[in-house]
C-alpha cells in the first residue's frame, strides 16, 4: 500500500482509497492493537503447541522512500516488526520502487525476513505493443498477447529483484483498481481478459522459480476478475482501515476473495501498513501453486502447458504425454499402473479445490467412481471414492465449469434412455444435486468435452453422429444449458478416438485431438470460432493405447 501525507490513500497493497482521516479513537485502537499484537507475537508459549504464534509486521514500498528519491518520506517499520513485505514497483507495472535496494538492505540489516509484492495492471496500448510477444504464448490471439504482457510484468519485477540480489521466498501479486491505469470491467469478456494478464504474472513468477500468492479485497477482485475462484493459490487479504480491533484477525478465517487460504492479513492507517500471519503460518516459504490455466482441465504436471494422459491397452500402465505448448507432445512417461480396471477415464480439472488437476475413473466391476487427486507435478495423491452406481452411464465427460459457478462438473449420458445429466461439483470433492440437461444423446458415438471451443467464454461439447460421422458443436450457455448446435465437420467416423485437449498450440484457444485407424494422432487447432485450422501430426503408434484423455 502507498500512503500519502495528505491523509488520502493511494494503494499499492490496500483496499479502496478514502480521504477522511481516521478518528482519534481509531488511531488509539490501531496503535494499541499493534502494541498488544507485537507482544503476543513474542510470547508464543501462551498459545497451543500445535500452532505457531502469529507474527506481526509491515509492508513498505515507494511512499517510504525519501522525498529526494520520489517518495513521501514515510517512516519505515518500528524495531518490533517481525517481518516486512517489500513493494517492487512504484505503484504500476513496468516501474520500479526507487528505493528498493535501500529497503531490502534495511530488512537485511535489521534481521527482518522479507517477501516481495508486484503490481498487476491491464496494459496500456504502448505496453501491449511492446510486450505482446514477450512471453511463452503465441501472440496470434488477443488472449495470448494479454497473457504475454502479464508475463512481462512479472519479468520486470524479477529483474528488479535480481539487480539488487533480492530473492524472497514469496512474491505476492497485487490485484486492485488502478486509477492511473484502469482495468476494463464492463463485461464478462473484459474480466476474462484481465484474468489472462494475471495468469501471465503467475506463470512469469513460476518460471523464475518464485512461489506466489494474491493480494486483493472482495469487491475489487469481483470487479476485476468476476470473482475468479483460485482455491489453490495463497492469499494476502486486507481489512482496509481498521474498524474494530479484531477486524484483521477476522480476515484469516472466512472464505477469501478468491477461495484461497489466507496466510497473511493486513490493515492500515495514514502512516503505516500493518500485517499479521494467520495461524499456523509462520512466514515460512510457500510451495509454488499449481497452474491455473483458464478453461483447462488437463494441465497435469505444473508447467502451465496442457497435457494428454493415455493408458497402454496391454498392460494397464498410465502415461503422461506432456505438452510443449507449441503443438507437440513430449515422450510418454509412466505415472501409474493397474489402470485397466477402469472403463471410463477423464481429466476433470481441480475437482477438490486444492489447486492441481485431478482424474476421474470409473471402476468397471463395481461402478464406483474414484477421484485421483493430482499432486501438481505429474503424480497422484491417495485416491478418494466420490460415487457409486455409475455403470448406468455409457459416456462420462468432464466439461470443466459448465454451470458458471467456477467449480468443476461432470456430464453423464444415461445408457437406458439417452438422457444427459449434469453433476455439478461442489468445489471440495463432492456433488451438488444433479440436473437433466438433455435427451436423445444415444445417437452419438462419441461425446467430448472441449473447453471453450467457440470463444464465447462458456465451455462446450462436441458430439459425433453415429450414423453419419458428422461432428456437432453443442455450445454451452455458461449456466448449465445449451445454445443451438453447430455443424463443425464431416467424416469423423474415420477417427477411433476424439479428445478435448485444451490448448496444445499455445495460443490460448481450445484444440481437438483425434486418432485415425492407422494409429496416427492429429491435432486440430481451434480458431475460437467453431472451426479448425489445418491439422498437424502429433505422433504415430497410438493404437496401442486404449484410453486417451
Amino acid at each position: 500500500m502507498d500512503v500519502n501525507p495528505q491523509n488520502s490513500i493511494s494503494c499499492d497493497a490496500c483496499g479502496p482509497g478514502v480521504t477522511a482521516p481516521p478518528s482519534l479513537v481509531r488511531r488509539v485502537l490501531t496503535t494499541l492493537l499493534l502494541t498488544v499484537s507485537l507482544v503476543l507475537g513474542m510470547l508464543g508459549t501462551t498459545l497451543p503447541a500445535a500452532h505457531a504464534a502469529p507474527l506481526f509486521g509491515h509492508d513498505v514500498s515507494w511512499p517510504q522512500c525519501s522525498t529526494a528519491q520520489g517518495g513521501f518520506g514515510l517512516p519505515l517499520p518500528p524495531p518490533q516488526s517481525q517481518f516486512v513485505i517489500v513493494g517492487l514497483t512504484r505503484g504500476l507495472p513496468f516501474t520500479e520502487n526507487p528505493c528498493l535496494a535501500d529497503q531490502v538492505a534495511w530488512a537485511r540489516t535489521n534481521g527482518k525476513p522479507a517477501h516481495g509484492y508486484a503490481m498487476a495492471a491491464y496494459p496500456t496500448p504502448t505496453q501491449l505493443a511492446a510486450n505482446q510477444a514477450a512471453g511463452p504464448w503465441s501472440s496470434t490471439t488477443p488472449a495470448g498477447r494479454l497473457s504475454n504482457v502479464g508475463y512481462a510484468e512479472a519479468r520486470f519485477a524479477v529483474q528488479s529483484m535480481a539487480r539488487i540480489g533480492f530473492r524472497p521466498p514469496v512474491v505476492w501479486i497485487d490485484v486492485e483498481p488502478r486509477p492511473a491505469q484502469p482495468w476494463p470491467v464492463a463485461t464478462v469478456a473484459q474480466q476474462r481478459d484481465n484474468r489472462y494478464v494475471i495468469e501471465g504474472l503467475m506463470r512469469g513468477l513460476r518460471d523464475a522459480g518464485f512461489a506466489y500468492g494474491l493480494y486483493s479485497f472482495a469487491s475489487g477482485w469481483q470487479e476485476i476478475t468476476g470473482g475468479w475462484r483460485l482455491s489453490g493459490v495463497p492469499v494476502w487479504a486486507t481489512a482496509g482501515r481498521l474498524d474494530y480491533p479484531n477486524e484483521a484477525l477476522d480476515r484469516c478465517f472466512p472464505p477469501s476473495f478468491s477461495a484461497g487460504r489466507v496466510y497473511i492479513s493486513q490493515w492500515y492507517d495514514d502512516t503505516r501498513d500493518y500485517d499479521r500471519t494467520c495461524e499456523p503460518y509462520a512466514f515460512t516459504p510457500l510451495p509454488i501453486p499449481a497452474s491455473s490455466l483458464t478453461g483447462s482441465t488437463a494441465e497435469f504436471n505444473g508447467d502451465w502447458r496442457n497435457d494428454l494422459l493415455a493408458r497402454v491397452g496391454s498392460t494397464g500402465v498410465l502415461r503422461l504425454y506432456a505438452g510443449t505448448g507449441a503443438s507437440r507432445l513430449n515422450p510418454g512417461v509412466q505415472i501409474g499402473n493397474g489402470w485397466n480396471i477402469f472403463n471410463a477415464l477423464e481429466t476433470v480439472g481441480d475437482f477438490n479445490g486444492d489447486g492441481p488437476s485431478d482424474v476421474i475413473a470409473r471402476e468397471a466391476a463395481t461402478g464406483a467412481l474414484w477421484l485421483y487427486r493430482g499432486n501438481g507435478t505429474g503424480g497422484f495423491l491417495p485416491r478418494l471414492r466420490v460415487g457409486s452406481g455409475w455403470n448406468g452411464f455409457n459416456s462420462i465427460v468432464a466439461p470443466g465449469d459448465f454451470n458458471g459457478d467456477q467449480r468443476m462438473d461432470l456430464l453423464a449420458r444415461e445408457a437406458a434412455t439417452g438422457a444427459m445429466w449434469l453433476y455439478p461439483g461442489n468445489g471440495a470433492g463432492g456433488w451438488l444435486p444433479r440436473a437433466r440437461v438433455g435427451s436423445g444423446w444415444n445417437g452419438f458415438s462419441a461425446i467430448v468435452a472441449t473447453g471453450d471451443l467457440n470463444g464465447d467464454r462458456a465451455n462446450d461439447v462436441v458430439a459425433r453422429d453415429r450414423a453419419t460421422g458428422v461432428l456437432w458443436l453443442y455450445p454451452g450457455n455458461g449456466t448449465g444449458g445449451w445454445l443451438p448446435r453447430v455443424r463443425v465437420g464431416a467424416g469423423w467416423n474415420a477417427m477411433t478416438a476424439i479428445v478435448g485437449a485444451g490448448d496444445l498450440s499455445g495460443d490460448r484457444i481450445a484444440d481437438l485431438v483425434a486418432r485415425d485407424a492407422s494409429g496416427q494422432l492429429w491435432l486440430y487447432p481451434g480458431t475460437g470460432g467453431s472451426t479448425f485450422r489445418p491439422r498437424t501430426a502429433l505422433g504415430t503408434g497410438w493404437n496401442g493405447l486404449n484410453a486417451i484423455f
